[in-house]
């Protein structure tokens, strides 16, 4: 049985209250006023308040009387005061989002990596893989941040629909009132049908991880193998749901951000990042299982069969990557090019440094079949690939909610703490429940013995 060090709880726990702290420093800090947002523009721009000034003593009016030249000063101020007020009123509803936004990328990003282990558990039960019964209860403890996790998406969608934040702008009924795409898809995209889709999908993963979870456990102490058979056939059944509704969720979830933009593609390229992230952390937490001595039976073999999916993955989300952008930008139709110019011009180092990350570093770094075997190497790598699609769903995110905005800061780094943080807490803390080898597997012998 694994038995959670106290250094391990002490210092999840801590990552969780530093990442508090720094969350309510954030939404304390951000402008609750137009007034406030004005001075923030005008410590920013007192640079050029000068240059301004040098220009206008220079400027002198040329065949216009000095009545006529003061209404036009005048109409001039007037629209340039209101085209103020129009620019710092957005504004703030960035900054006021940009907390909200930071908590949404951790909050789903750590929420994804769960999802997809439930995922990556189901296609080894699905097709009967014989290389990994060892990891069993390694993706099992895993799988139990989804519900904490999926509790926390949802709180957020019904702060979201009561009108907190800012973060989906078709809940707000006076821009759906303004604008007649939205109003075309108000069908689909309404506060009650979105939180009732969120509810199915999220009940569907929860109950089979459940029923998943019990049956594994119940099999060890059986002498038959009918529970295995039973999540079999749960694990080919759910993986029908898994596809459709992961489809869905990323169209809900990530892409209803951007209302007026749409891709085919979409769903796809979600589940890919979301499957290399959460096949790295199982590589992640079962190197440290075994380096603390557990897991006796892994051998650099079920290593190096991860870091192949790792690698393999990378380069899956990379097609998708690329298709959805190529096929887009070659169109080059407005309503759907506007979505890689806003990352392009506005988020053009995150963006293209998430591409450089989640494709260039791990083919580099794993195509050798002898450095997947090379524990510290996986390691860094998987690193790598866990901060490039946090990077990936950050710039998914962000344009949308904060636009021009956006910067790390205290919200992004504390957010990612504070989840950090809970996941390790909810996996390890999952990981002490169970015998950490699911003994009585009909393939473990095969798993054990398992070499390539």
């Amino acid at each position: 049985m694994y038995t959670l060090s106290g250094k391990l709880k002490i210092t999840a726990i801590i990552l969780m209250i530093v990442g508090a702290i720094g969350l309510i420093y954030g939404f304390l800090s951000a402008p609750s006023s137009i007034e406030d947002v004005k001075e923030i523009i005008a410590s920013q721009e007192v640079h050029e308040e000068g240059h301004a000034a040098a220009e206008e003593t220079t400027h002198h009016v040329d065949g216009v009387g000095v009545d006529k030249s003061q209404e036009l000063a005048a109409t001039g101020a007037e629209n340039a005061h209101s085209d103020e007020d129009a620019h710092a009123e957005h504004m703030l509803h960035q900054l006021q989002n940009k907390p909200w936004a930071a908590t949404y990328v951790a909050a789903f990003f750590f929420f994804m990596i769960a999802l997809g282990a439930l995922a990556f558990y189901a296609v080894q039960y699905a097709s009967m893989a014989g290389w990994s019964p060892v990891l069993y209860r390694v993706m099992e403890g895993i799988t139990a941040y989804l519900l904490p996790g999926s509790i926390i998406m949802f709180v957020l969608f019904v702060l979201s629909g009561l009108q907190f934040n800012h973060l989906f702008i078709w809940m707000d009924p006076e821009v759906v009132a303004n604008d007649e795409i939205i109003q075309g898809k108000e069908a689909y995209l309404n506060v009650p049908f979105f939180l009732i889709r969120a509810a199915i999908y999220i009940a569907g993963w929860n109950i089979f991880r459940f029923l998943l979870r019990r049956n594994s456990l119940r099999h060890d102490e059986v002498d038959h193998n009918r529970y295995y058979r039973m999540n079999f056939k749960l694990s080919a059944g759910f993986l029908v749901f898994f596809m459709v509704s992961e489809s869905m969720m990323s169209w809900d979830w990530i892409m209803s951000f951007d209302p007026h933009w749409f891709s085919t593609l979409f769903g796809w390229y979600l589940f890919a990042s979301l499957f290399v992230a959460a096949i790295t952390v199982i590589a992640l937490v079962t190197m440290y299982l075994k380096s603390r001595g557990y897991l006796p039976t892994v051998n650099d073999s079920h290593i190096h069969d991860l870091a192949k999916f790792m690698f393999g993955m990378s380069i899956f989300w990379t097609y998708l990557w690329f298709s959805q952008f190529m096929l887009i930008w070659y169109s080059n139709i407005p309503e759907e090019v506007t979505y890689y110019v806003t990352r392009i011009e506005d988020f053009g180092l995150p963006y293209f440094g998430m591409v450089a990350l989640n494709f260039i570093f791990p083919v580099l770094m794993l195509m050798n079949s002898d450095y997947k075997r090379i524990n510290w190497f996986v390691v860094m790598t998987g690193i790598i690939i866990l901060v490039g699609h946090y990077l990936d769903i950050y710039t998914m995110v962000m344009p949308a909610t904060v636009g021009k905005s956006w910067f790390i800061g205290v919200s992004e780094i504390s957010a990612v703490l504070f989840f950090g943080g809970l996941f390790i807490l909810v996996v390890f803390n999952a990981l002490t429940k169970a015998p950490l080898l699911a003994k009585r597997n009909p393939f473990i012998k095969e798993s054990e013995q398992f070499h390539y």
